[in-house]
């Protein structure tokens, strides 16, 4: 089982935009919900946005919405997060995780129990 990471971008600056992509090897994103979480300098690990693994609600942190988009790709095995209107708060690792319990609730609740994690990712926003 692996996931890869990938950062289109990288360094942008405040009101830019950048996507991010995680795929996935070895078992089917379709049969897990799949969430993106990030972790600034000196802050906790937090859930911002996530796919279920049926039909449902995707979530979004209050502090993405409205500028942060997840979507999947089956045919790709390939969760995306596109990020527009980035600020410099914005600025953390960023992590792919994908949990078989299908919900989204550990990443609503920013748990760390996910059952598997990708590496994180640099996502720097210059002000």
């Amino acid at each position: 089982l692996r996931f890869s990471c990938r950062v289109w971008g990288g360094l942008v600056q405040a009101g830019g935009s950048l996507r991010l992509a995680c795929a996935a090897s070895g078992f089917t994103f379709a049969d897990y919900a799949v969430g993106w979480f990030r972790q600034a300098p000196g802050k906790e690990r937090e859930g911002v946005s996530c796919i279920p693994a049926s039909d449902g609600s995707t979530y979004y942190a209050d502090s993405v919405k409205g500028r942060f988009t997840i979507s999947s790709d089956d045919a790709k095995n390939t969760v995306y997060l596109q990020m527009n209107s980035l600020k410099p708060e914005d600025t953390a690792v960023y992590y792919c995780a994908a949990d078989s319990w299908g919900s989204c609730a550990k990443v609503v609740n920013s748990r760390d129990d996910m059952d598997y994690w990708g590496k994180g990712t640099l996502v720097t926003v210059s002000s």
